[in-house]
């Protein structure tokens, strides 16, 4: 009496997980096949994107080169990123230093401050900061918006940098000291070369947030400028063209490219110490 019933829910244990991956598998075909589409369509030689494709061709992106409102968004973008990256991974890692290393009043409440921008929607956040804008009398700027994109990506940064900074041991830090280091000596020396991943993911993460914004910048940007996102917005108003799938290629690119060749040079860098430490000690 037992054996079949056995059978039986192994069968149907082996039915639940066919239709798991057979869902599973459909979901990232509906996640993934607009992105393929879009890469693909780039390179038709038809002005009309559709399938089948009449030819292979590097058309667009050769008149998506000469869009100067196409090249001065990406320099928008590019430049609004990279001021974004980089004061978020410092305020980041002082921030999470901070909350793990030291003990101080209020410091659940500014880790939940920090970390509140990534549990808001964006759309609330860009509306509340519009309205706070139009409250002061402010006038929307780069800088609001450079701002505003700090806002969104420090909490990421600060949650990477706090993971690795739990797994930093104190010893360390307290070997370094009681030999007459300063805490600002041993922070750069010893917990610093510890955070490195941490930091390089960080940068990496709030590079492609800011990039890739597109609804907080709608309502941040100021008028007459415009980021690749709501360059490619404002395209799409018009018409669909290939040139639109040229430029959506180059955002996947960017937005997917760069955090790979980061990973992969965090992990050369990684061996190439573990190397030559092992060449040390030998």
């Amino acid at each position: 009496m037992s054996r079949p019933r056995r059978k039986s829910w192994s069968s149907e244990g082996r039915l639940a997980w066919a239709l798991t991956r057979i869902i599973t598998l459909l979901v990232y075909i509906f996640m993934f096949a607009p992105i393929v589409a879009t890469v693909v369509l780039s390179f038709n030689a038809s002005q009309f994107g559709g399938f089948p494709m009449t030819g292979f061709s590097l058309r667009w992106y050769e008149v998506l080169w000469q869009n100067a409102r196409v090249i001065e968004a990406f320099q928008i973008s590019l430049w609004i990123a990279l001021v974004t990256a980089v004061v978020t991974t410092l305020l980041g890692i002082v921030t999470a230093f901070a909350l793990v290393r030291f003990d101080f009043l209020g410091k659940s409440i500014l880790g939940t401050v920090v970390i509140l921008p990534a549990l808001v929607p964006e759309t609330i956040l860009g509306v509340g900061l519009l309205i706070l804008i139009k409250a002061i009398e402010t006038p929307r700027s780069l800088g609001i918006l450079v701002l505003g994109h700090i806002l969104l990506a420090l909490p990421y940064v600060v949650l990477i940098a706090q993971a690795r900074m739990v797994g930093v041991k104190r010893i360390y830090e307290e070997a370094a000291m009681s030999l007459g280091a300063s805490r600002l000596a041993t922070f750069r020396a010893i917990t610093l070369p510890l955070l490195l991943p941490a930091v390089v993911a960080g940068a990496l993460l709030a590079f492609t947030i800011s990039f890739d914004n597109t609804s907080a910048s709608l309502f941040w940007r100021p008028a007459g400028v415009e980021t690749m996102p709501t360059q490619i917005l404002s395209m799409l108003k018009t018409s669909i063209s290939p040139e639109v799938n040229a430029l959506g290629t180059v955002m996947i690119v960017m937005t997917v490219g760069i955090p790979l060749i980061g990973g992969i040079l965090v992990q050369v860098v990684s061996r190439l110490k573990k190397r030559t430490t092992r060449e040390t000690a030998k």
